[in-house]
């Protein structure tokens, strides 16, 4: 059963009425796809790919892995981390998607979840737009199918009347679907993906027909940690994954490293003014986050207390981003701990009451006491006052 092309396909050039002033196209995207924002790599490496290919796959499952991990091809092209982490998870991530397998990305929020999912399916299809995302109220209909209503009450059913979801899409094209926060989304929706992760087909009852996938066809999902208990898996469904954990980053090293390059990324995305070294601060907000993550810190002699939120990685690039533009905007230019002060508190006290505790007292036993951390300290205050 062919698919009725109701949708533009997102990112292809075409320009849009974005109503008043001019057209919009693809190059002045806000935020681009993967496969936009990083065409040049994916075009070297499938130059540079002489490996063998799945089905419809744009790269081997080799340069799928180098674009995620990075590295320099034969031509000299330098392919950027996308990546930050042990190499066999991606490895394992990317075998998943060449089998009938489906892969379910798994870790607590900020853990590059969905950034790795996107990537991947920029590498494998082309296309990171076949997405579907997982909130409490997601209908069926976003992952099966829906109806022009106005089609089927003139027509009745038919092909014309048929909205097509993400997953039926990539089904019928041979292409990687996407669902974010899996869990998030009600059980009973959750199981229609039953019958087309194992039978590899979406039945239409109204029509008397079925879309059947074609080879190239995977779907990745997301789900976080914290939401085990809120609609978690079915057996059933949990069996037609396979699982790979996206741990938080093992060192304080390689956090600096994913916090720095995402920070320069997001900087020259939203054109602000290249700032001199801050290294110094990006490694407090790390050193911050991961001494309240672990509940101790860095050098094990002092225990604290730990606040309601995760205080991940990719906090603490929001944290850093802002003190970039509140440095670049109004300050010298210099990235101080006054930019990052007030980031901090905001990602730190979630809850108003037991937050504010927790963090008042690693201020007074741990920052105030630390060698270099006087002005770091004194922000922290006045923006705590």
């Amino acid at each position: 059963m062919p698919v009725p092309e109701t949708i533009a396909k997102p990112g292809s050039g075409v320009e849009t009425d974005t109503g008043p002033g001019r057209p919009q196209t693809a190059g002045e995207a806000l935020r681009p796809h993967a496969e936009h924002a990083f065409a040049h790599e994916l075009a070297a490496l499938a130059a540079a790919d002489d490996r063998p290919r799945p089905a419809r796959w744009r790269l081997s499952p080799w340069a799928v892995a180098t674009y995620l991990l990075g590295g320099t091809l034969p031509d000299g092209t330098l392919v950027t981390p996308k990546y930050v982490g042990p190499r066999r998870i991606v490895e394992v991530a990317v075998t998943t998607l060449a089998t009938d397998r489906a892969l379910l990305l798994l870790g607590v929020p900020g853990t590059a979840k969905t950034w790795v999912s996107e990537h991947l399916a920029a590498a494998v299809s082309g296309d990171s737009t076949l997405l579907v995302q997982g909130t409490a109220g997601t209908p069926e209909e976003a992952i099966r199918y829906g109806w022009n209503y106005a089609r089927l009450l003139s027509h009745g059913p038919s092909e014309d009347a048929l909205v097509p979801s993400p997953v039926m899409r990539a089904m019928s094209q041979g292409m990687t679907a996407r669902v974010e926060e899996l869990t998030r989304i009600p059980a009973d929706v959750q199981d229609t993906l039953i019958t087309i992760l194992s039978e590899k087909t979406l039945p239409v009852p109204e029509l008397g027909q079925e879309v059947q996938a074609v080879p190239g066809f995977n779907l990745i999902a997301t789900a976080n940690d914290r939401d085990r208990g809120v609609n978690e898996l079915s057996s059933a469904l949990r069996r037609r994954f396979n699982t790979v954990v996206l741990p938080l980053p093992a060192t304080p090293e390689a956090e600096v490293d994913i916090v720095a390059r995402r920070v320069e990324q997001l900087g020259r995305s939203l054109e602000l003014p290249v700032l001199p070294d801050g290294a110094d601060e990006i490694r407090r907000v790390v050193t911050v986050f991961r001494e309240l993550r672990d509940g101790v810190t860095t050098d094990g002699r002092t225990k604290v207390k730990s606040p309601s939120g995760t205080l991940s990685t990719a906090e603490a690039i929001s944290v850093v981003t802002g003190g970039l533009a509140l440095a670049a905007h109004f300050g010298d230019g210099v990235l101080r701990p006054g930019d990052i002060a007030a980031g901090i508190l905001g990602a730190v006290v979630r809850d108003p009451a037991a937050d504010r505790v927790v963090w008042q007292e690693y201020l007074e036993t741990v920052v105030r006491e630390r060698d270099g951390w006087k002005d770091f300290y004194r922000a922290c205050r006045e923006v705590s006052a």
